[in-house]
């Protein structure tokens, strides 16, 4: 598909006649440098005021840098920031809340030990007699959920909320800093697909009110079913636009990075009798006693993708942290190649075969301030390349380093680039590179595509299935259910810390299996 018109500085707002609403945020030629990178380059955005507006783009596209633009968290070197027809500048994010615009940034900012009404009011607190009012505070958040169908509970710990409520409560907190344009960072990342659809429910009454949101995802299916417009971005400048009532998915992908939109899809069985890892009756439990993993008998072969379904908060990262040794188990033991390995530390169990893609890069799979190469080692520093005898190999270290950006495409100016400078995709694909290339015999695999666009997408899958052709065991979490039904041999449904059915992924729908997820379905039906 032909890339859509460029939008032009001397463009009016709006044509009188035309019925089209003005535009409430116009990006006149962004251009952001910073050392070694241009991450924006003379880019236009149009967005019209009361329509949802989708910018989709591959990693390293400049999509964030572009919001963070516009939200205050940095000036652009070049080119203009117009809302409603007026020139603004922002020095901060204080500056973007107070001209009416609003971020919900994709790792939610919520403090789990406060209510939902701490967290809404949290900075701008409603005062009598200089103490905090509830009672103020309850009727706005009140006035807010009927409104746009929020569904919020003022008083409920966030700490005992789903995914889903968590992020109408990122959502509450924008709306009630009057905010007229909201910014959706991947909202759906880690929303099962009835989330999906009560997300896109909300999305349709904050149009209704007349706000304007501007949506960022890789989903594009999703993008296509929610969006008015789109804007497509390409190695940080604008490619197009495109309307979704008239543009495939796949022509949307191919905007994006040239390519057909790729699809997770295993081959022929490959499942071998040998087991890899085994669980017996492994329970976790937190410093109260409540049991976070209860009692999971699980197997993974050589040459099988095991998957595991579940809602956010159900004991799918406690159960891989216990498997990797990063959280004691309880009861029950681990077995990996038929040895008892549940007394063995994490660095025994890395040399003994086991790699890890994190789900959470920042937390436990990478050091923001620093360079690639060392980032490279982590995990792995008792063995080549990372070591030459008792010390550290920085020229190989490097030399890996540059070879693994090669072949998982991270884009970035070398080893001795800061991962702080790199999107969150090009991170993604840089553990993904490192963990692979140690060629591991089980693979613990949370959501390993989390972040990365469709192109990198499909790359990992075909990593993972020729992996897994090779005989390699992999124990697949992830919040994309078609990636977990494409991918997987077995497929697990994890529900308060319980294994609760177990499904065929050759039948299973997406929407059978958030039924499942969510409590909806019983394990009846369940193989």
């Amino acid at each position: 598909m032909p890339p859509g018109p460029r939008a032009t500085a001397g463009e009016p707002q709006a044509d009188p006649g035309s019925g089209a609403a003005p535009l409430a945020v116009e990006l006149r030629g962004i251009t952001k440098r910073f050392p070694g990178v241009v991450a924006n380059r003379d880019i236009e955005l149009r967005v019209r005021r009361g329509e949802v507006h989708a910018v989709v783009g591959e990693n390293g596209a400049g999509k964030s840098t572009l919001m963070k633009t516009l939200y205050g968290e940095h000036r652009p070197d070049e080119g203009q920031i117009m809302l409603d027809g007026r020139e603004v500048t922002f020095r901060s994010p204080a500056d973007a809340i107070a001209a009416g615009i609003g971020m919900v940034h994709q790792h939610f900012m919520l403090a789990d030990n406060l209510t939902v009404l701490e967290n809404v009011v949290l900075g701008s607190e409603p005062t009598r007699g200089g103490r905090l009012d509830h009672a103020e505070g309850r009727r706005r958040i009140a006035e807010l959920s009927d409104r746009y169908a929020l569904g919020l509970r003022s008083d409920v710990l966030v700490e005992d909320l789903g995914v889903g409520d968590r992020q109408r409560v990122e959502i509450a907190k924008v709306l009630y800093r009057d905010a007229r344009t909201l910014i959706l960072d991947e909202p759906t990342a880690v929303l099962v697909p009835q989330e999906v659809d009560e997300l896109f429910g909300n999305l349709a009454e904050l149009k209704r009110e007349g706000l304007t949101v501007i949506f960022i995802s890789h989903k594009l299916d999703e993008v296509r079913k929610v969006a008015d417009s789109i804007t497509v971005i390409r190695r940080g400048t604008t490619v197009g636009t495109a309307d979704p009532r008239t543009t495939s998915t796949r022509q949307l992908a191919e905007m994006m990075v040239g390519a057909q939109l790729p699809s997770p899809q295993t081959r022929t069985s490959t499942v071998r009798p040998t087991p890899v890892v085994e669980l017996r009756g492994v329970t976790v439990t937190d410093a109260d006693g409540r049991a976070l993993v209860d009692a999971v008998d699980l197997t993974v072969h050589e040459g099988e993708v095991v998957g595991i379904a579940g809602v956010e908060g159900n004991g799918q990262a406690e159960l891989v942290d216990a498997v990797m040794g990063l959280r004691p188990t309880t009861s029950g033991a681990v077995l990996l190649g038929g040895e008892d390995v549940t007394a063995w530390s994490t660095r025994a169990r890395r040399e003994a075969g086991v790699g890890f893609i994190p789900e959470d890069r920042h937390r436990q799979g990478m050091l923001l301030d620093a360079p690639l190469w060392e980032n490279r080692i982590l995990g792995h520093q008792t063995r080549p390349p990372a070591v030459k005898g008792p010390f550290i190999d920085r020229r190989g270290a490097r030399a890996d380093t540059a070879r693994i950006m090669r072949d998982y495409d991270v884009r970035a100016p070398g080893p001795d680039t800061l991962a702080v400078a790199l999107s969150g995709g090009n991170q993604q694909k840089l553990i993904v590179g490192r963990e692979m290339s140690a060629r591991p015999r089980l693979l613990l695999a949370a959501h390993p595509t989390r972040g990365v666009d469709v192109g990198a997408q499909g790359s990992i899958w075909r990593l993972l299935e020729d992996a897994r052709a090779e005989g390699m065991g992999i124990l697949l979490v992830s919040a994309d259910l078609d990636e977990l039904i494409g991918l997987s041999d077995t497929l697990h449904v994890m529900l308060r810390g319980r294994l609760v059915a177990t499904l065929d992924p050759a039948t299973v729908t997406p929407e059978e299996l958030g039924g499942y997820m969510t409590g909806a379905r019983t394990t009846a039906g369940a193989a």
